[in-house]
């Protein structure tokens, strides 16, 4: 907290000071350093240090902290190492992204810090699953989330403040409300007369403090933290000047001179040095030379030795492995696997049923599994996926959530990083584009970046062909493929369904999990009781050939089982079906090996024909088989077009029909 037991009212004081004070004098070294063409870009908190520091100084060292532009203080009061922090912010390779990433866009697990990306408010649903993770563990910590006043127009901004008051979350929500964002000024940001006002709308506390007075700061953060703790999260606003550029090439030539002279007499530094001299905690200003003189000598030596530490070096294997899959994540994980699962011991389930028991078997057997998703509880999820589990598990572990895709991924998040295994249920894939942002930039480069192995499973139920139209309908697989960190999978079968979701649940790597709508209840197998674990990325090939293949997946396997038929009863040709199971990764050996050995591939998708997921698949075959190809590759897709609703134009978008022509056409090449 605050105030050091062992330390007197005067050496707290000057602590205080000292804290406040140095990311200042560290700021100020930096723009010099900007003018000298040694770093590159630089975001200032000069003038809003109180608002870090106070926060910094008032939570407790277990507390997360998500900070962001403008919160070296943050850094500093939690005595970050300064050597790799300003390495970090030079770009060099002791910096804790190895130069992968820039500014404060980085986390320090050990100092419980969550960094930010540029997409603001992309960090606040994190907050929230964070907070959970505490709340269920019974410890009592609190989570500080920042924001700008800009950052509370985003979705997520209202997304997390959601959230976080429908379960009363142990978090705390600070906008650093300085006046512009960019160059928009607040009268142009929000209609509301303060910021502060928007708690009451979602059950939360409401504290408006002078973020230029360390002292009030200080004594709103300790207040908020126990509102926090008492089940009451907190929307702090502290109102501030920024007394610099957004970034220094941004300039500050849209902002009035007379709003510099107003806040400069508000310095909060110059502010907290009077106090102190009427306090008699520094007895005059020479004292305040020697200070700034011991702090520059405190970090001089380390931003030295960052400004000479080498330069990141290009490793194309290293990079390319830090952005892909931790590949041994089945293996290390105590998994029922294919030799402890009796084969005698199989049952009758559908698609669905599958489905639902690989989840109900993984939440059985780790108790660190958390459902997230709309109508999840009680209803038991639109297509019951979870029916019963409220009852089985519990309500801490199958939690509805408001209708928050963005929010729920932000959340889940969070939860991984403390140890929870999070599984999030799309309600329909289509929804799934209201979290792109969490997907893309938060998973999908996590650990590329700074981030540990997140464990996050997110099912999608996807696909046409039960007349749903085009919101409900659609398979936004290719979307995603090439965001590299991100497992795709898509099974086609009862037991794929079954083993490939339970094995997912495991996997350390985040997993997008495809289900076919229409195969959910239509398809029914003999599969064993159990579950097992199954390889995540590797093809399977469903029937063997020689004369031509055909690589699909999901619901295409089932149009080309039935097109087969029919060709091999009309031709003499055997025909090989590649089931992909996996987009990402491509298991390309087996696709390679298949395609050389029949010189004929037709590729058929469910999506749309253009940039699909078997646009990929062609070029990869292009590049790695145009020796051993006998005719050109085909593809066999749906229509360009949104899916319709009417199931007489909903069957001629949809590429079913147009399989078995296009297998004849490459046959008679």
């Amino acid at each position: 907290m605050s105030a050091s037991p062992s330390l007197t009212t005067v050496e707290n004081r000057l602590e205080q000071y000292k804290s406040l004070l140095l990311p200042r004098l560290i700021e100020e070294r930096m723009l010099n350093l900007l003018r000298q063409n040694k770093i590159s870009k630089w975001f200032a908190g000069i003038g809003q240090e109180a608002i870090s520091v106070g926060i910094g100084l008032s939570a407790e060292p277990e507390d997360y902290i998500l900070p962001m532009h403008r919160n070296l203080g943050v850094f500093t009061t939690r005595k970050v190492p300064l050597y790799p922090l300003f390495c970090q912010l030079l770009g060099k390779e002791d910096g804790f992204t190895s130069g992968r990433d820039r500014s404060f866009h980085m986390g320090i697990p050990e100092k419980n810090i969550v960094g930010m990306i540029s997409h603001l408010a992309a960090t606040m649903p994190i907050a929230d699953g964070l907070a959970l993770a505490k709340k269920l563990k019974g410890e009592s910590q609190a989570v500080f989330s920042f924001c700008g006043d800009g950052a509370t127009s985003e979705g997520d901004f209202h997304e997390a403040l959601n959230l976080a008051g429908v379960w009363k979350l142990p978090v705390i929500f600070v906008i650093e409300n300085n006046g512009y964002g960019l160059s928009t000024p607040v009268e142009e940001q929000f209609g509301c007369e303060n910021l502060v006002d928007r708690a009451v709308g979602y059950g939360l506390e409401g504290i408006q403090v002078d973020g230029n007075d360390l002292d009030a700061v200080m004594d709103a953060a300790a207040r908020a933290r126990e509102f926090a703790l008492t089940g009451r999260p907190v929307l702090m606003e502290a109102i501030t000047f920024r007394m610099r550029g957004h970034e220094e090439a941004s300039g500050t030539f849209y902002i009035p001179d007379n709003l510099f002279a107003e806040w400069g007499k508000r310095d909060p530094i110059e502010s907290f040095e009077k106090k102190l001299l009427e306090e008699s905690s520094i007895p005059d200003k020479r004292n305040i030379e020697n200070i700034r003189t011991e702090l520059i000598n405190s970090f001089s030596d380390d931003l030295n030795r960052a400004l000479d530490a080498p330069e990141p070096e290009f490793n194309k294997e290293k990079e390319t492995a830090d952005a892909s899959f931790i590949r041994s994540g089945i293996g290390s994980v105590n998994l029922k696997t294919e030799n402890s699962v009796s084969r005698s011991e199989r049952v009758e389930r559908r698609f669905i049923d599958a489905l639902q028991y690989a989840l109900r078997q993984a939440f059985e057997e780790d108790d660190n599994f958390l459902l997230l998703g709309q109508d999840i509880a009680e209803y038991g999820g639109v297509f019951k996926v979870s029916e019963g589990f409220l009852e089985r598990f519990g309500k801490d572990r199958i939690r509805n959530t408001p209708i928050i895709e963005s929010g729920a991924i932000g959340a889940a998040i969070g939860l991984s990083l403390e140890g929870f295994k999070p599984v999030v249920e799309m309600q329909f894939a289509d929804f799934i584009s209201c979290g792109f942002n969490q997907i893309i930039n938060n998973l999908s480069k996590g650990r590329y970046r700074w981030m540990p192995p997140m464990n996050v499973t997110i099912r999608a139920p996807h696909g046409a062909g039960v007349g749903a139209g085009p919101f409900h309908s659609q398979s936004p697989e290719s979307w995603f493929m090439q965001h590299p960190g991100l497992r795709i999978l898509i099974p086609s079968s009862v037991e794929d369904a079954q083993n490939m979701l339970y094995s997912a649940l495991f996997d350390p790597n985040p997993v997008l999990f495809f289900e076919h709508k229409k195969l959910y209840r239509s398809l029914k197998e003999q599969v064993p009781e159990q579950c097992r674990a199954t390889p995540l990325d590797q093809a399977k090939i469903l029937k063997t050939g020689k004369d031509l293949t055909i690589v699909t997946y999901g619901l295409g396997v089932h149009w080309t089982a039935e097109a087969v038929k029919t060709f091999e009863s009309e031709e003499a040709a055997e025909v090989e079906i590649v089931d992909l199971r996996s987009l990402a990764p491509i298991d390309w050996e087996t696709v390679e090996k298949s395609v050389r050995k029949t010189g004929k591939v037709l590729l058929v998708q469910e999506p749309s024909n253009t940039m699909g997921p078997m646009s990929e698949l062609s070029a990869g075959i292009s590049e790695k088989c145009f020796e051993f190809l006998d005719a050109p590759i085909r593809r066999c897709s749906s229509l360009d077009t949104p899916i319709p609703f009417n199931k007489n134009l909903e069957s001629g978008y949809l590429a079913e029909k147009r399989v078995l022509d296009n297998l004849k056409h490459l046959w008679g090449y």
